[in-house]
């Protein structure tokens, strides 16, 4: 266990002196190369921001309108027929466009149900095997510039529905 702990401790060093030895060794000018690296890097995020300030401002908007209570209550008898527990629904709702706001229902569920209750652990495995699909297809088709994402959306739903559907198995199992 110590040599595990001496390990990740010394990874990130070792990462850092690999590189610059690498570069020194191959005669690359190395700090220059970080530079070029760090204003791509700074293109990249200016080029998304825009992206993420409407993503944050329409989850801001759905949470503070009442308008996500109101699709929650919709969906509320339909997701007890695939036992998918109602204060879960807002949850993978948020999910496929904000974690952090996800982040912040969750913990709203592990007060007031708990983390070892059934709402609980359906609510971790979801957060598990779910992805912020909208805001991945936004940012990663946003950087390049892709305008038609062809099968992108139906590929992320299917696979956000398989989680779900998968968490709501395990968390059967395990309750």
């Amino acid at each position: 266990m110590r040599f595990l702990m001496f390990l990740s401790e010394a990874m990130v060093p070792l990462i850092i002196f690999y590189i610059v030895g690498f570069g020194i060794l191959s005669k690359r000018p190395v700090f220059d190369d970080f530079i070029n690296g760090a204003k791509d890097g700074m293109k990249t995020v200016a080029g998304i921001l825009p992206t993420l300030i409407g993503l944050m401002t329409a989850v801001g908007i759905l949470r503070a309108s009442g308008f996500l209570d109101f699709l929650s209550g919709l969906l509320t008898k339909p997701a007890s027929l695939l036992f998918l527990p109602a204060p879960v629904v807002p949850v993978i709702l948020i999910r496929m466009v904000s974690n952090s706001a996800a982040i912040g229902l969750v913990l709203d569920i592990f007060k007031k149900y708990g983390t070892d209750s059934y709402i609980g652990i359906v609510t971790s495995i979801i957060m598990s095997c779910t992805e912020t699909l909208f805001y991945c297809l936004s940012v990663y088709f946003g950087t390049v510039k892709i305008r038609k994402t062809r099968y992108a959306l139906t590929g992320a739903l299917t696979a956000t529905i398989a989680g779900i559907a998968a968490s709501v198995i395990l968390s059967r199992i395990l309750v």
